[in-house]
């Protein structure tokens, strides 16, 4: 059903103060209260609800109050429900008049809040964030047309894929799933496999490899065994195999990769539960492979204000990627950008609007355009905060939706930070 425009807790009670009389005025996240564009949120998300179906919905400014929270202070959905509670400022940037001393939602809400209004949703409140910083002056309107683009990698919240681990994995998955539809298997190897993959351990830590192997076949072993049995089990009885189906491709797939990968078509399974997970390797010392997915990141070049924070899957090279994510921060800001101040990756683009500049560049290289060059490394600490101070080195959200999902509300979640930090160092007359 449409959602409740106003929080349950508006009806005045006798000896009551309201929120707005206790709290002060002029701190930050209330300033920031006051610049956000409320009833475009619940203009754009209002549509996305149906009206006269179950009861009223939680307010939209709650939901979208919640995400930027979550993302500003690097909360989990449990988290920041939790500190909401006992942050009276936090009540007032979600619309609460008075203060409450219950949970104003289950966490779970939060999923299917995201789930409804998927990466477009997402993408809306980023430009909002942007909108923001413009009323209070955090990032100038000029700012837009002069960008810094780069890549990192957004991990997923996945265990380091090794073969061993992978085919124990695929195997208890499929015995669990029979479980459920009571389907009896020969044998499901549980003891035997978790026992071999403790063993795979053991050998590979004190280097005795060729015990490790033998112990990474049996598990091999152990799963092609349970493949076939599920199948001979399965084969007629059309509702088992529609249950079984996604499951026993991904298991079959993960028997039988090797470590070279043979046909481009059928990349690498690196996860059960996320088979989108690609291996991408950035030439790190410290890190030489990531299991996630690739993101661009495109700021403004005088304030680092996020623009655009999208997905890239599919191992692109990173001059393919350029264009997408500049239009992206077109739309999540309204200006296309004229110039766009790149690293020696992205060779190769061919894009003639707008100007790209490429680090190292020396010919036609003005003194104002060497400045900007060299103030293409500040996306490098941008990336830095939304990794450590945001959710973006490691993604707990579901599928590649979940994916674009997380790395656009870190772009939001650095913004807002930007604000607040704007907002506690700029005199309370110059918000909007």
């Amino acid at each position: 059903m449409v959602p409740r425009t106003t929080p349950r807790s508006t009806q005045q009670v006798p000896g009551r103060q309201r929120l707005a009389e206790l709290i002060n005025p002029h701190h930050r996240l209330a300033r920031l209260a006051g610049v956000i564009d409320w009833s475009a949120i619940e203009a754009r998300f209002g549509a996305l609800y149906v009206a006269g179906v179950s009861r009223p919905g939680v307010p939209i400014r709650l939901m979208v109050g919640l995400h930027y929270l979550k993302h500003a202070f690097d909360l989990s959905d449990e988290e920041v429900v939790e500190r909401w509670v006992e942050n009276p400022y936090w009540q007032h940037l979600c619309g609460e008049p008075y203060f409450r001393h219950d949970l104003p939602i289950d966490p779970s809400q939060m999923t299917r809040f995201r789930q409804r209004v998927g990466p477009a949703g997402c993408e809306f409140m980023l430009a909002l964030s942007v909108q923001a910083g413009l009323a209070t002056k955090a990032v100038a309107p000029a700012s837009p047309a002069v960008v810094n683009v780069d890549t990192t990698v957004q991990e997923r919240a996945i265990a380091f894929p090794t073969d061993a681990r992978l085919y124990q994995k695929a195997r208890a998955a499929l015995v669990r799933l029979a479980k459920k539809v009571g389907l009896a298997l020969r044998q499901s190897y549980e003891r035997l496999g978790k026992a071999a993959l403790a063993m795979n351990g053991r050998y590979a830590h004190a280097r005795q490899l060729r015990r490790a192997r033998a112990q990474q076949k049996r598990l091999r072993t152990y799963l092609g065994r349970v493949i076939r049995d599920i199948e001979r089990r399965t084969a007629g009885r059309t509702e088992l195999e529609r249950r079984f189906e996604r499951l026993l491709n991904i298991a079959k797939r993960i028997h039988a990769q090797t470590r070279q990968r043979a046909d481009p078509a059928t990349p690498k399974l690196y996860s059960v539960h996320a088979p989108e997970v690609e291996c991408i390797a950035k030439g790190k010392a410290h890190r030489p492979y990531e299991f996630g997915v690739k993101v661009g990141v495109v700021t403004t070049s005088k304030e680092s204000f996020v623009l655009g924070c999208c997905a890239l899957p599919g191992y692109p090279y990173d001059g393919h990627t350029l264009a997408v994510c500049l239009q992206q921060a077109a739309r999540v800001s309204g200006a296309v950008p004229a110039e766009a101040y790149v690293d020696r990756g992205y060779k190769g683009h061919r894009l003639r609007r707008p100007s790209v500049w490429i680090a190292g560049a020396k010919r036609g290289v003005t003194a104002a355009i060497h400045r900007k060059l060299k103030r293409r490394n500040a996306i490098e600490p941008v990336i830095g905060h939304m990794r450590t101070d945001g959710r973006l080195s490691r993604n707990f959200l579901k599928g590649s939706a979940g994916d674009a999902m997380n790395a656009i509300l870190c772009g939001a979640g650095h913004n807002i930070r930007k604000i607040l930090r704007h907002l506690a160092l700029a005199p309370a007359t110059r918000s909007a």
